[in-house]
């Protein structure tokens, strides 16, 4: 099983909305890719109430590393991507096998 961490930081204001309104967005597309991309087991995301540190966190599991390299590349995910790009600063990963 692979355990994929991603943490953003997010614009203060982007694309006409707040940081937390696309924060609250972003936790939704990312949520809904379970049963959409193959190999995804979960995926639960958590909005930052401490200050400092990341604004949003992703917590996904899935079945292995071809599952991980499907993940990156399905439209599904590729589409959540794309909002993503539009509303962070930053963004730090890690992948790690359990």
């Amino acid at each position: 099983m692979v355990k994929h961490i991603v943490m953003w930081n997010l614009a203060e204001e982007a694309d006409g909305r707040t940081r937390a309104e696309n924060a609250a967005i972003m936790k939704q597309k990312l949520e809904a890719l379970v049963g959409k991309v193959p190999g995804l087991l979960m995926a639960q995301v958590g909005l930052n109430f401490t200050p400092g540190g990341a604004d949003v966190c992703l917590y996904a599991e899935l079945c292995d590393r071809q599952a991980l390299a499907v993940y990156q590349d399905h439209p599904e995910h590729v589409k959540v991507k794309a909002f993503v790009h539009q509303v962070v600063t930053g963004r730090s990963a890690a992948d790690f096998e359990v």
